[in-house]
C-alpha cells in the first residue's frame, strides 16, 4: 500500500474534495488496475446499499472475490461487518484524517460514477476456471449418490 501523503495535505486535499471519486479512494490502496477496480466495485455496492450481504452482491465477481475486497476494507478501516452485512464506518485512524475527509466527501455525493470508464485498462471479466470440478460436475455426482 502506496500512500501519497502529499497529495492528501491541506491544498491539494481542497482541489481534490472538489470531484471526489472511487478511483481515487482505491488507488490509495492498490496500484493494480484490476485490484483497484474490484475493491472501487465493492465500495461503490456497499454505497448504493447502505448494507451489503455477500449473498446480494452482483453476479458477474465471484463471491469469493466479493469477499475478499469487502473484508480488505474491513482491515484498512472502511468497513464494518456486523450481523453479515458489510457497510460503512465512520472511525479513521488518525494519520489518515485528511484521506477519510475525502471518502466521507465521496460518500456524500450522489452522482453515479462509470467505473468501466475510471478503470478503463482493468480486467472486469470473470476469470476462467483453472481447476477443480465444475459446477454440473458436481451437480451431476450429487444426482448419482441420490
Amino acid at each position: 500500500m502506496t500512500i501519497k501523503y502529499w497529495e492528501y495535505e491541506d491544498v491539494p486535499l481542497k482541489e481534490k474534495l472538489k470531484n471526489p471519486n472511487v478511483k481515487e479512494i482505491a488507488k490509495i490502496y492498490f496500484e493494480n488496475e484490476t485490484k483497484a477496480y474490484r475493491f472501487a466495485r465493492a465500495l461503490s455496492e456497499v454505497k448504493l446499499h447502505g448494507k451489503l450481504r455477500l449473498k446480494d452482491c452482483p453476479e458477474d465477481l465471484p463471491q469469493a472475490t466479493w469477499k475478499r475486497y469487502m473484508d480488505f476494507g474491513v482491515i484498512v478501516g472502511l468497513l464494518k461487518h456486523e450481523d453479515g452485512e458489510y457497510s460503512f464506518t465512520d472511525r479513521y485512524s488518525r494519520p489518515l484524517k485528511n484521506i477519510a475527509i475525502y471518502i466521507k466527501a465521496w460518500m456524500e455525493t450522489q452522482e453515479k460514477e462509470d467505473l468501466a470508464l475510471l478503470f478503463a485498462t482493468a480486467k472486469t471479466a470473470k476469470q476462467v476456471k483453472r481447476g477443480g470440478k465444475s459446477r454440473k460436475d458436481q451437480e451431476g455426482q450429487k444426482d448419482e449418490v441420490a
